[in-house]
């Protein structure tokens, strides 16, 4: 079938792994994890295989992430923020350019998808925890919480969760208030 070659990096079920060998029974792969996983090629007759290496160099591989942010922050200043952590992520192309994808508007927070291409599929977990991690300092960096607005729901007097170095100079947490109402 010609699904795949040596060296590029796919997914057989459960399975993600380079191909280190394949042979008229068996294909074997490496894991991220340097463990050898054997799957007869019978197996991979009857299931599909996911190569995401096959088109990287010519198209690039898209890296997806979400993240859920309130409504109080404006969507442009969220696409601004996911766009930089992409492209401070190393073998992230610049082009084509991250794009987002707004993918639900919840009942507390709208649904961003972050997609960012790389020609590089072998090092996939790398990239995506480079790259969120890059999105948590852009975040902080620019004062916004990356959390569900049901934790803020009761805010009053809590201090944010953007970390110290973070906040502005002086800053101190809200007071917490108790109106009365005219019953």
């Amino acid at each position: 079938m010609r699904a795949y070659h040596i060296g590029d990096r796919i997914k057989v079920g459960d399975t993600v792994g380079d191909v280190v060998e394949k042979n008229l029974l068996i294909t074997r792969l490496r894991t991220i994890k340097n463990v050898d996983v054997t799957i007869p090629n019978s197996l991979l007759l009857s299931s599909h295989v996911l190569n995401y290496s096959s088109s990287a160099q010519e198209y690039g591989l898209i890296l997806n992430t979400s993240v859920t942010i309130g409504y109080d922050t404006p969507w442009r200043q969220v696409h601004e923020l996911l766009i930089s952590a992409a492209r401070r992520t190393e073998h992230v192309l610049e082009l084509p350019e991250p794009f987002i994808l707004q993918t639900a508007l919840n009942d507390f927070y709208v649904t961003y998808e972050l997609n960012a291409y790389t020609d590089k599929p072998n090092r996939m977990a790398n990239l995506y925890s480079q790259l969120h991690q890059n999105i948590q300092d852009t975040f902080n960096e620019a004062g916004v919480e990356i959390m569900s607005p049901h934790y803020s729901q009761l805010r009053d007097g809590n201090t944010v969760t953007v970390p110290e170095q973070f906040r502005p100079a002086g800053y101190v947490p809200p007071s917490f208030r108790v109106s009365k109402t005219d019953d």
